[in-house]
């Protein structure tokens, strides 16, 4: 039985007393029947994520469907305090994240933004501290997380998926970074995770041509494993989700600890030289072009500075 959410509070210890269980400024109502069924929503510091846990599974939603789920800077720190919360719940035996309404997943990052928070290497810094928390606290989540992608999965929308230990997509669902673009950089490990999926040759075309690829094109080089019809995607992913949940978590956490580790061989010289052309790449006056070309809608000039 599925039970819409009423409310859960992050990061507080709580007692139940007879039918309510108080958290702070929030309640949980405790459902009595044949089972007890937990009604959840998490509070945030910002209605641009939702939450809730429904059987086993919890449920991540990017919710700034206005902006075709573009990420702001207080939806990464939403995200953090979300996966914090269901790696803290025994009951959470996997997570399911995907997009506020019908258009996106998550369409990258919110470009109104960057002038006030990304217009500089140092701002990007800043900003980078939050958002690599938020990316840290899903590549290093223990439980197995699934990704639902309908429509635009762009930019930092792909990084996002590609966190995903596996990613179910509607067949017109779009995938693609275009930082080439809009002359930005993207850090290592997002780029590194995306060579490793579907190969250095593959992942320099994606970068460097800045197309956009199809849920088809996504499935045949390892982005999509499962393509599901926009009117069954949801059952289905709930379906896979649960026969996780079923399944022995210290197996499964062990098998995903495993793969992880095979995955991570990195060299670290190289990793901190990606980062120092990163850096560059904010402080040029084709990032600055870029973000002015996009906000007058005309085709950007770059001249490589």
């Amino acid at each position: 039985m599925r039970i819409e959410p009423k409310s859960i509070a992050i990061g507080v210890e709580f007692s139940e007393v007879g039918d309510e269980t108080e958290l702070g400024f929030s309640k949980i109502h405790v459902l009595n029947g044949k089972h007890s069924v937990l009604r959840m929503t998490l509070n945030l510091q910002t209605e641009r994520m939702i939450a809730h846990i429904d059987d086993g599974i919890g449920w991540m939603v990017f919710n700034n469907p206005k902006r075709h789920n573009a990420l702001s800077l207080e939806m990464w720190k939403g995200i953090s305090d979300i996966v914090n919360y269901f790696e803290s719940q025994s009951e959470v035996r996997v997570v399911v994240m995907r997009g506020a309404g019908e258009r996106a997943f998550v369409s990258g990052a919110d470009i109104t933004e960057f002038d006030k928070n990304r217009s500089s290497a140092e701002q990007e810094q800043d900003y980078g501290k939050v958002s690599a928390q938020g990316a840290r606290s899903l590549s290093s989540m223990t439980k197995p997380l699934i990704a639902l992608v309908t429509g635009y999965c762009i930019g930092g929308g792909l990084a996002t998926a590609l966190h995903a230990d596996i990613r179910f997509a509607t067949p017109d669902s779009t995938f693609g970074i275009p930082a080439a673009k809009l002359g930005l950089g993207y850090d290592y490990e997002g780029l590194a995770k995306l060579s490793r999926i579907v190969g250095p040759a593959r992942a320099r075309d994606i970068l460097f041509s800045a197309r956009f690829l199809s849920a088809e094109e996504a499935y045949q080089c390892g982005i999509v494993q499962f393509i599901s019809e926009r009117d069954t995607i949801e059952s289905e992913v709930t379906d896979y989700a649960q026969r996780i949940a079923n399944n022995a978590p210290l197996t499964v956490r062990a098998a995903k600890a495993a793969v992880n580790a095979y995955e991570s061989q990195p060299d670290n010289q190289a990793i901190q030289e990606a980062r120092t052309l990163v850096r560059e790449c904010f402080n040029s006056q084709d990032y600055k072009e870029g973000r002015k070309a996009f906000a007058e809608k005309r085709p950007p000039k770059f001249n490589g500075t």
